[in-house]
């Protein structure tokens, strides 16, 4: 007897999609990285990538600082799981509503100590250090609504039109980057300058660059490719 075997190729992606297990594996590597600075603890916070029509996204539960390829889960960018064994953290609207509105590459949703604290009594971050420029200027307070909601991921959106950065009103913060390295850098970054204008205000009243000292440092940045690495010969060109 003849036994004739068809293979089947389904449409939908699964985890031996080199691609997804890649994003996963570096969704864990952020969460670790944002767990050894203190950035996140527990199970507060959580971490996206998007891969294509997919993101893969921290799970609901998952503690940060330890957590597993397995505690990664992929959905489709209406929120429809692809791949995982457990849900979706309870932020996904707020994850899905950035990248549907900004069209960006990773999120990275926190509750820094530093960048929690001034959400609960600033209206706004400004900018009292040029590396916040980084960030695209000023940082918004986004207004509080509870976690979870279609209003507060709307809230947030809004307050980060144009930025790479967000803070929360008595919540957090977030950012995201079209790489997810870059997210977390960014993260690291306003809790730096959230730190910063702290202390600052423990001296006195912080000391905000005007727009045309920021305007002054964008042309001398990209005059001088500031933060790129240069050969030597290339400094006299």
């Amino acid at each position: 007897m003849n036994v004739t075997f068809i293979q089947i190729s389904l449409s939908l992606p699964s985890m031996t999609n080199p691609q997804l297990v890649t994003e996963r594996s570096q969704v864990v590597t952020a969460c670790r990285q944002l767990a050894n600075n203190r950035m996140v603890i527990g199970t507060a916070g959580n971490v996206s990538v998007r891969a294509g029509q997919f993101i893969a996204i921290t799970t609901s539960g998952a503690r940060l600082a330890d957590i597993t390829i397995d505690q990664i889960t992929v959905l489709d960018l209406d929120g429809a799981v692809v791949e995982g064994q457990f849900a979706p953290t309870s932020e996904l609207q707020l994850h899905l509503d950035i990248y549907r509105q900004l069209h960006t590459g990773a999120v990275v949703h926190t509750h820094a100590p530093m960048s929690t604290a001034l959400g609960c009594v600033l209206d706004e971050l400004p900018v009292v250090h040029y590396q916040q420029l980084l960030l695209g200027g000023p940082t918004k307070v986004a207004p509080f609504h509870p976690f979870g909601t279609t209003e507060l991921a709307e809230a947030v959106s809004a307050a980060l039109n144009g930025t790479n950065a967000a803070l929360m009103a008595n919540h957090g913060a977030v950012t995201h980057g079209q790489t997810l390295e870059q997210a977390v850098e960014y993260s690291l970054l306003l809790e730096w300058a959230c730190t910063l204008y702290r202390d600052a205000s423990a001296l006195g009243r912080p000391r905000p660059l005007s727009d045309d000292q920021q305007a002054a440092v964008i042309d001398t940045a990209i005059r001088l490719r500031y933060g790129q690495s240069q050969h030597i010969s290339e400094e006299s060109e």
